[in-house]
């Protein structure tokens, strides 16, 4: 690569001049990728699996697909590598794909080192990259490509993967048997994201060219000023800095086409350098209608944070279990640089995108139709309450719970906030107003189901029946409650039982 001018001293307002100048991959760069690809893909086609059998299997190449930054149309104009993906007619299944690898990625191996004379180009450094430890299939297989026109090497990645989606329009979401085979085969994380390449191709394809060009931008600042410094450390993948930029332009700018790159640059910034807040997912190709899916991608909201799920894959956080502090650090540092100030040396302000979208909370309540709103995941409840309040002109004390998934009830207090649950998905809070001296009562049915009451210490048992009742519950006769263990008789007081504030009754059926 030529000389290129340090990202940290090139003035904010020079930024897209430097990414024009400095990192759009020339016309050149582009057709000895493109030539590199049709070469490979007519050796693939012609030269490697036409009389080729795998345990009784006729191998057939049913397309090659540009993965990565070639794919997506981020491509830098150096060191970009070219992802090739390979589907193959001998793979039926996830499974199948797992058994069979190592046997295709062995036989590319041999036949490329046998026919490398035919490409027109000098192959070398041959190497197959494995699955994490040494029991495991491989999972690709890379080489580099001396093209006759460059000194430059070019990288290639050769992963061979089931076609899971079959032929699936561009705009058409996958079925969501897909990702129920997908989460059922209990695979590693990310293990089988190489199916789901033209959906991630898909995801950026249509972008702006100004995003494209924010993206190189962040693209090439994790190169040179991260990478770089920490070669050997396991650092995030270029591709969640990719997900985390388009995250920044949605939510900053409502997708609009022209915005400032030195705005979107500070703001992508600022999200690494607060990245325990980030929980970003998308609905683009899988979302909460199928319930395992559902579960599946609630549990991973769950985990410790940064969370970036891949919206072509929600089995592959890509925020997961990598040095982001060190991302940190760094983004702390840019931020403090002459690609972050304007001419008047003033602090360029990003816009103020939050690491997760609002969350749309269903209020329900036994007196009026459920109603919505959105809440910053990052929000104390407290400010959750006084807006029902406002809203609803209530007096009385606002009691907040909400059903989680094993059935169990549980209470938002005024210093809670719903990223303390793991809660970044839509969810129903169910809202009590009590006066003293009530207190609220969970009310567990045969059903797993908890449903809250107010009610006075000193009622009867009986009173507590006829409130599950008038809930469009079972009849009163029809109810035996119990509580740790003691059936509950209807003369008796909530009191006189030790029931106290936020205790759960279990409820059974005659």
């Amino acid at each position: 690569m030529a000389f290129c001018p340090d990202l940290y001293l090139t003035p904010a307002r020079r930024l897209d001049a430097f990414v024009a100048q400095e990192l759009q991959p020339d016309t050149e760069r582009k057709e000895e990728i493109e030539d590199v690809f049709k070469r490979i893909e007519g050796f693939l086609r012609d030269q490697c699996f036409h009389t080729q059998l795998f345990i009784d299997r006729e191998v057939k190449v049913k397309r090659v697909v540009k993965g990565g930054s070639c794919g997506k149309g981020t491509t830098l104009s150096y060191g970009s590598d070219v992802d090739l993906v390979i589907f193959l007619s001998c793979f039926y299944s996830f499974r199948e794909q797992a058994k069979l690898r190592g046997h295709i990625i062995s036989h590319v191996e041999e036949r490329l080192t046998r026919c490398r004379k035919s490409l027109a180009f000098d192959i070398r450094s041959i190497t197959v990259r494995q699955n994490g430890h040494r029991k495991a299939a491989p999972r690709s297989l890379s080489f580099y490509i001396q093209a006759k026109r460059r000194s430059e090497p070019i990288k290639v990645n050769m992963l061979p993967a089931f076609d899971a989606l079959g032929n699936l329009a561009p705009d058409e979401k996958p079925p969501s048997e897909v990702y129920e085979n997908l989460i059922n085969s209990q695979s590693k994380a990310g293990e089988f994201s190489s199916s789901f390449t033209e959906l991630q191709r898909n995801f950026f394809k249509h972008r702006p060219a100004k995003l494209k060009a924010l993206l190189r931008l962040v693209k090439h600042w994790y190169m040179k000023k991260v990478k770089a410094k920490c070669p050997r450390t396991f650092l995030p993948p270029k591709y969640a800095l990719e997900l985390l930029t388009v995250h920044a332009w949605e939510m900053g700018t409502q997708k609009a086409e022209n915005f400032r790159t030195d705005e979107g640059f500070v703001t992508v910034m600022e999200l690494l350098r607060d990245y325990e807040n980030i929980c970003i997912y998308w609905t683009t190709n899988y979302n909460f209608q199928n319930a395992i899916v559902r579960d599946f991608v609630k549990q991973k909201l769950k985990k410790t944070r940064p969370i970036i799920l891949d919206p072509a894959d929600p089995t592959n956080n890509v925020g997961e279990g990598r040095r982001w502090d060190l991302l940190a650090q760094e983004a702390t540092y840019c931020l403090k640089q002459d690609c972050c100030y304007d001419e008047n040396d003033e602090e360029i302000t990003g816009w103020g995108v939050q690491g997760a979208r609002n969350v749309q909370v269903v209020l329900r309540q036994s007196d009026w139709e459920n109603w919505t709103l959105w809440v910053n995941p990052y929000d104390q409840t407290w400010k959750m309450k006084e807006t029902i309040k406002q809203e609803r002109a209530l007096t009385g004390q606002l009691r907040l719970s909400f059903q989680d998934p094993s059935g169990e009830r549980q209470l938002l207090r005024g210093s809670d906030t719903l990223a303390q649950y793991g809660i970044f998905y839509r969810i129903v809070i169910y809202l009590l107003e009590t006066f003293s001296p009530e207190i609220q009562i969970f009310v567990k049915g045969p059903d797993n189901h908890s449903k809250v009451y107010a009610a006075d210490p000193d009622n009867y048992i009986q009173d507590l029946k006829q409130k599950i009742e008038d809930a469009r519950g079972p009849p009163m006769e029809c109810q035996v409650l119990e509580f740790e263990g003691q059936r509950l008789r209807d003369y008796k007081c909530l009191r006189d039982y030790g029931i106290q504030d936020s205790d759960t009754i279990i409820m059974s059926k005659r």
